[in-house]
C-alpha cells in the first residue's frame, strides 16, 4: 500500500508520492540534508541490503527507499534528494518540500555536517517551520574531532527545541541512538517544540495579517505560518502542490485575498520590495542559524582545514589542476587497460569451457542442429563476448571512479572544468557525468539526473556519448596497438594509454563544441548558477567502494547490456548464415555500404560491424572478424599479429584505423545507453538526437580526415 490514511493520516496522497510499505503499520521516515553530509552512508547503515532505487514517477530523480526493525516495529526510510533549501528552485528542492509538507511522515531526519554545521542549519530551519516531528543527526562527529571542531549537542538541542543526535554514520556510532530518537518521536513520546526563525519585525507584522484565515482553512494540515510566509513569496509551485495534494486552491477564497492584498499593501508602505522579499526571508533564516551555530560550536583549532586548503590549492589551481586531472584521468585508464586483460581472458576461458559442457547437454537433449547454432554460436557467444570483454574493465573502471568520488575529488574536476562549461552555456556537473561516462554512458546518462536544469540535464545527455565507455576502450586500444604504437614495444600500454587519452581530449572538445551548438539553437539559454560544495578530503572505506561500485553501478550496467545483447546474438547469427546466391545476408550489406563506407576511410564491413555492433560496441571487432574470414559466428584471433595480418589482407592502412577510431568515438550510442535515455527523458525525439548527433559528427570528421589525406597523397 501507499502512504494512506492509516499510515501517515493523510487522507490521499497523489502518485509522486506513493511508496511500498509491508503493512499498515509501516512508520515512515524521511531522511533529508544537504549534499555531502554522509545522508546516503546514514541510510545505507539504517537498512543495509533491504532497499531499492528507482524515480518518483514523472521525474528523473532517484527514490532510494530502505527498510529497518526496531525493537519490533517496521520502519520504511525514505531517502530524500540531496539539496541546500526548500525554496524550490530545483524538481530535488520541489520533491523534498512536498513530500515533507504533504507526505507527512512520521519523522524527518535532516542529516548535517558537523565540520559546517552553520550552512546546514539554514535547512534544518527551514524544515522546522513545515513540520514539529523533526530530529537533527549531526553526523561527521569522527571527522569535527580531527579537526577539533566540538558541537554541543544538548544545548543546540535545547536551542532548536527537536532532539539531536550525534552520528559518524561510516563507523556505525550513534546510529542506535538515532533509531531510539525516531521511535520516541514517531510514537509522539519526545516532547519537541521547535524554534521559530527570527524574521524581522515588518515581515513578521505580514505573516500574522494572512496566518489566522490559513489556519481557517487548513486547520492542521499544513503548517499555517509556513504557507503564510509561501503566499507572501508568491510560491506557485506551493499552490499547485497544494490543488494537487488536497484538491483545494488556497487562493480561492475571498478573505483570505483581502487578507494577502493587506500584507502585501503593508510591505508596499514599508518600502519593502515584493521582488525582494526572498532575500529578506533567506536574510531571516541565515541569521538565526548563525546566531545558534556561534553558540553551540567551539573550534579548537584555527588551522583545522590548513591541510585541504594547501591540497586545493594545488589540485583547483589555474595552472595544476587540468594538468593534474588528466594525469589522473590517464592513470585509472592505464590501471583499467592493464587490469583488465588478465580477468577477461581467465572469463573467456571459463566461458569457454561452459560452451563444452552446453554443447554437450543440447546434445544430450537431442536439440536439432540449426537451434543449437542459434542458442550456442549466436546468443551464447554473443553474451559470453559481452561479458567476459565489459565486465572486467568495468569492475576495474568503476571502484577506481568511487574511490576518487569518496576520496572528495570529483567535485574539484566540476570545479576546473566549470568555467569551460559556462564558454559552452552548459553546467559544471556535466563534468562528473563526463567522468562517469567513462565507465559507462548509460550510467553517465542516470548520472546527469544531478544538473537541476531541465535543458541543461538534456544537453549533457545528448553529448555524453562523446566520451568513450570501456566498451570502446577495446577498439581504440586494439588498433592503437596494432597500427600506431606497434613499435612501442615494453612501453606499449603506456602508448596506448596516451593514444586513448588523446581520443579523450578530442572527445571532451567535442562536448563542448556540441554543447554550445545546442545552447545556440535547439537547447537555448544561459548557463545556471549552482553551488559547488567542495567536501572535506576523506579516508575511503574500500570495502563499502568495491560493493557500492559493484551492486550500484557494475552489476547494473551489464543487466541491461546483457538483455540488449541476447536478441543481437540471434541478429548477428541470422545475418551470418542466411545467403542469397552465394553470400551471406552480411557479406550484401557490407557490398552495399561500401561506397558511402569508402568516403569516409572505412570500408563495408567496418560499418556493418558498428551497425550490428548496436547492442555492446564490446562486440565490435568480434562481428568484424567474422565477416572478413566469412564465420559463420563471432570468433577472435589469437593474437594482435593474426589481427594485423588479416586487416592488411583486406586494404587496410594508417588512415583505416585513424577513421575507425575516430568513428569509434563518435558514433551512435550503444543500445544500453539509447534505452536509458529513451527512460530518463521519456521522448523518443531526445532519444533519436541523441543518436544523430554524434553520428553525424562522426561521419563529418571521419570525411574531412579521409578525403584531406588522400588529397595531400599520405595514402
Amino acid at each position: 500500500m501507499g502512504l494512506t490514511h492509516q499510515s501517515t493520516g493523510v487522507g490521499i496522497l497523489k502518485e509522486m508520492f506513493e511508496v511500498q510499505t509491508d503493512s499498515p503499520a509501516d512508520l515512515i521516515v524521511a531522511l533529508a540534508g544537504n549534499p555531502n553530509t554522509g545522508k546516503s552512508t546514514v541510510f545505507n547503515s539504517l537498512t543495509g541490503l533491504k532497499q531499492h532505487t528507482g524515480n518518483w514517477p514523472g521525474k528523473t530523480v532517484t527514490n532510494a527507499q530502505g527498510k529497518y526493525t526496531y525493537k519490533g516495529d517496521k520502519y520504511l526510510l525514505i531517502d530524500l534528494p540531496g539539496t541546500y533549501s526548500l525554496l524550490v528552485n530545483s524538481v530535488e528542492e520541489q520533491i523534498a518540500r512536498d513530500f515533507i509538507c504533504f507526505g507527512q511522515p512520521h519523522v524527518t531526519v535532516v542529516v548535517a555536517d558537523a565540520t559546517c554545521l552553520e550552512r546546514n542549519l539554514n535547512l534544518v530551519l527551514q524544515i522546522m517551520e513545515i513540520t514539529d516531528k523533526v530530529i537533527l543527526c549531526v553526523n561527521l562527529m569522527d571527522e569535527a574531532r580531527k579537526k577539533g571542531i566540538v558541537v554541543h549537542l544538548q544545548k543546540l538541542s535545547a536551542l532548536l527545541g527537536i532532539p539531536v543526535v550525534g552520528t559518524a554514520a561510516r563507523t556505525g556510532e550513534g546510529l542506535n541512538e538515532l533509531k531510539e530518537t525516531i521511535k520516541l518521536v514517531a510514537k509522539k513520546q519526545f516532547p519537541v517544540q521547535p524554534r521559530r526563525t527570527e524574521y524581522d519585525n515588518i515581515l513578521q507584522e505580514a505573516i500574522e495579517l494572512i496566518e489566522p484565515r490559513v489556519h481557517a482553512l487548513l486547520g492542521e494540515k499544513v503548517n499555517s505560518r509556513w504557507v503564510a510566509l509561501r503566499l507572501l513569496d508568491s510560491d506557485r509551485t506551493l499552490l499547485e502542490a497544494m490543488n494537487r495534494f488536497f484538491n483545494f486552491t488556497l487562493t480561492d477564497d475571498n478573505i483570505l485575498r483581502e487578507s494577502l492584498a493587506q500584507a502585501h499593501l503593508l510591505l508596499q508602505k514599508n518600502q519593502v520590495d515584493l521582488n525582494e522579499l526572498r532575500d529578506r526571508i533567506v536574510t531571516g533564516i541565515v541569521k538565526t542559524a548563525e546566531k545558534i551555530s556561534h553558540q553551540v560550536v567551539t573550534v579548537e583549532n584555527k588551522n583545522y582545514n590548513r591541510f585541504d586548503r594547501t591540497l586545493d590549492g594545488i589540485l583547483t589551481s589555474r595552472f595544476f589542476g587540468i594538468p593534474i586531472m588528466i594525469a589522473l584521468l590517464g592513470a585509472v585508464f592505464w590501471l583499467t587497460i592493464k587490469g583488465a586483460n588478465y580477468p577477461s581472458a581467465l572469463l573467456t576461458t571459463v566461458f569457454y569451457h561452459l560452451e563444452g559442457h552446453l554443447t554437450l547437454f543440447l546434445q544430450w537433449l537431442g536439440t536439432p542442429g540449426f537451434i543449437y547454432d542459434i542458442l550456442v554460436l549466436g546468443v551464447y557467444r554473443t553474451l559470453a563476448w559481452v561479458v567476459s570483454v565489459m565486465l572486467p574493465p568495468m569492475a576495474i573502471f568503476f571502484p577506481l571512479f568511487t574511490l576518487l568520488e569518496d576520496l572528495g575529488y570529483l567535485p574539484r574536476v566540476a570545479f576546473n572544468l566549470d568555467h569551460y562549461f559556462k564558454k559552452a552555456c552548459a553546467h559544471g556537473k556535466q563534468a562528473l557525468t563526463m567522468c562517469m561516462g567513462f565507465g559507462c554512458n548509460a550510467a553517465g546518462v542516470i548520472a546527469c539526473r544531478i544538473i537541476d536544469s531541465p535543458r541543461e540535464r538534456l544537453i549533457a545527455i545528448l553529448t555524453n556519448n562523446y566520451v568513450p565507455c570501456n566498451g570502446r576502450f577495446p577498439t581504440l586500444i586494439a588498433l592503437a596497438g596494432i597500427f600506431l604504437v606497434s613499435g612501442a614495444g615494453a612501453f606499449s600500454s603506456l602508448a596506448a594509454t596516451l593514444a586513448v587519452l588523446a581520443a579523450v581530449i578530442l572527445g571532451v572538445l567535442l562536448t563542448f563544441l556540441t554543447s554550445r551548438v545546442l545552447s545556440a539553437t535547439i537547447l537555448r539559454g544561459l548557463p545556471s548558477s549552482f553551488t559547488l560544495e567542495l567536501p572535506p578530503y576523506r579516508k575511503p572505506q574500500i570495502g563499502k567502494i568495491i560493493i557500492r561500485s559493484v551492486f550500484d553501478r557494475t552489476l547494473f550496467v551489464l543487466g541491461r547490456a546483457v538483455a540488449i545483447a541476447a536478441p543481437a546474438g540471434l541478429i548477428i547469427w541470422l545475418m551470418a548464415n542466411f545467403s542469397v546466391n552465394g553470400q551471406s545476408l552480411l557479406a550484401h550489406c557490407a557490398q552495399f555500404l561500401q561506397p558511402f563506407a569508402h568516403l569516409i576511410g572505412l570500408d563495408g564491413y567496418i560499418l556493418m560491424a558498428f551497425i550490428l555492433g548496436l547492442p555492446a560496441n564490446e562486440i565490435v571487432i568480434p562481428i568484424l572478424i567474422m565477416g572478413y574470414m566469412a564465420e559463420s559466428s563471432m570468433l577472435e584471433l589469437d593474437s594482435f599479429l593474426e589481427l594485423k595480418q588479416l586487416f592488411i589482407n583486406h586494404d587496410w592502412t594508417w588512415l583505416t584505423a585513424v577513421c575507425m577510431m575516430l568513428f569509434a568515438l563518435n558514433h551512435w550510442p550503444c543500445g544500453t545507453t539509447l534505452w536509458t535515455i529513451r527512460k530518463e527523458t521519456q521522448s523518443v525525439k531526445w532519444t533519436l538526437l541523441s543518436f544523430l548527433i554524434p553520428t553525424m559528427a562522426g561521419i563529418i570528421i571521419c570525411f574531412i580526415v579521409a578525403q584531406g589525406a588522400r588529397i595531400l597523397g599520405l595514402v
